[in-house]
């Protein structure tokens, strides 16, 4: 069976929001005509608590967008984002979301990122998600959203990592760095991953 799977189409990755990703807003119309061509939709938030490792605001003198040491591997410091029960951290309500069926939160422990849809950055901690698709019989997962080069990419990797086959929708995802979200999507299409 497939699913299809929509990250983090919340305010604060849409223009206007405080980790805007260029062009997010264009994808929404594609998500709201293909979903309805699935048998299972379920979405991704990503939901931090106030004072999260991964906000600049939290490390004093840090300038944004640097990056730092943090148990045993990197973290990027982002601005404030999708703060659990903020409006930034909603999901757009463009989004046509009759047809989601479950909605998986990331990124709430204080002290680790979590981009993958699947697991923390660390893989400490597993969403359930995994679990949820093979619960269902899913064995292809479809993934379209934001961003295509951090929270897309991730989740993609882990899918293929956790035996999905995988599909990305080209049309219904954009990227913080368009430069560098071809290159990962060339090493995932090497892996198996087909573009749609």
């Amino acid at each position: 069976m497939e699913a299809l799977l929509i990250v983090d189409l919340q305010y604060d990755f849409l223009p206007g929001g405080r980790l805007a990703v260029p062009g997010g807003d264009e994808v929404i119309e594609e998500i709201n005509r293909r979903q309805h061509d699935f048998p299972l939709v379920c979405a991704t938030q990503d939901w931090h608590p106030p004072g999260h490792i991964s906000f600049v605001s939290s490390h004093p003198g840090a300038e944004l967008f640097s990056t730092i040491s943090h148990r045993g591997g990197e973290q990027t410091l982002w601005p404030e984002h999708c703060v659990a029960g903020s409006r930034g951290a909603q999901l757009t309500e463009a989004l046509d979301s009759v047809a989601i069926e479950a909605i998986f939160r990331k990124g709430m422990d204080l002290d680790i990122d979590s981009y993958s849809a699947f697991f923390d950055n660390g893989h400490r901690k597993d969403t359930g998600l995994s679990a949820y698709l093979h619960g269902r019989g899913v064995d292809h997962l479809v993934v379209c959203g934001l961003a295509a080069d951090y929270c897309v990419y991730y989740t993609l990797l882990d899918a293929l990592n956790e035996g999905f086959n995988v599909s990305v929708i080209e049309e219904a995802v954009r990227a913080i760095d368009e430069e560098s979200w071809l290159a990962l999507r060339n090493q995932l299409v090497l892996r198996g991953m087909r573009v749609l």
